[in-house]
């Protein structure tokens, strides 16, 4: 099979259902948007890190492929391939998990230390615009609302993490000189 279909050539683009719509339209400037999230994370995960830190960036990856799956079928009565609560508190369980490992935050932090926290804190920005552009799609279309809350609560376990990963790395955190 090839990778090209020519169907796109117009500026038009398939969704599941049959439909097609522009390419400029805000439901795939959203997922597309969540895509480079995920691509931003392949590039974190193409360092060496702790075996736990890898498990579960990748499984991010596998959510964040299904967060595109979902934005991209305008169908809610489909219920296959949905994001769900389950995901968004299996978040929060690796953000708890990690805080307890941390420091308490005394000031704000800038994005840096190790290159690989500055790739993760990359990707969190990445995940705060994907959440945004999310937000302008769910006020002109009906979307499963567990989208905006996996991108919110992905971001905040991506700064955990950063954080993480320079104490790890015996890195402090960047703190924001006022």
């Amino acid at each position: 099979m090839k990778i090209y279909t020519k169907t796109g050539d117009d500026g038009n683009t398939g969704l599941q259902g049959n439909f097609r719509i522009s390419k400029s339209h805000p439901r795939i400037i959203a997922y597309g948007t969540v895509d480079e999230a995920n691509a931003a994370l392949g590039i974190v995960l193409a360092n060496t890190l702790d075996d736990d830190v890898a498990q579960v960036l990748t499984d991010i990856q596998n959510d964040l492929f299904l967060v595109g799956a979902d934005l991209s079928n305008s169908n809610l009565n489909d219920v296959k391939n949905r994001v769900s609560l389950d995901m968004i508190e299996n978040l929060e369980k690796h953000i708890d998990r990690f805080e307890l490992d941390l420091p308490a935050l005394t000031n704000f932090i800038l994005p840096g230390g190790s290159p690989e926290a500055a790739q993760l804190h990359y990707a969190r920005t990445v995940v705060r615009r994907a959440e945004t552009l999310v937000v302008q799609l769910s006020e002109r279309d009906e979307i499963n609302s567990n989208c905006i809350r996996y991108l919110n609560r992905l971001s905040d376990l991506f700064f955990v993490m950063g954080r993480l990963i320079n104490k790890r790395k015996r890195r402090d955190d960047v703190l924001w000189r006022i």
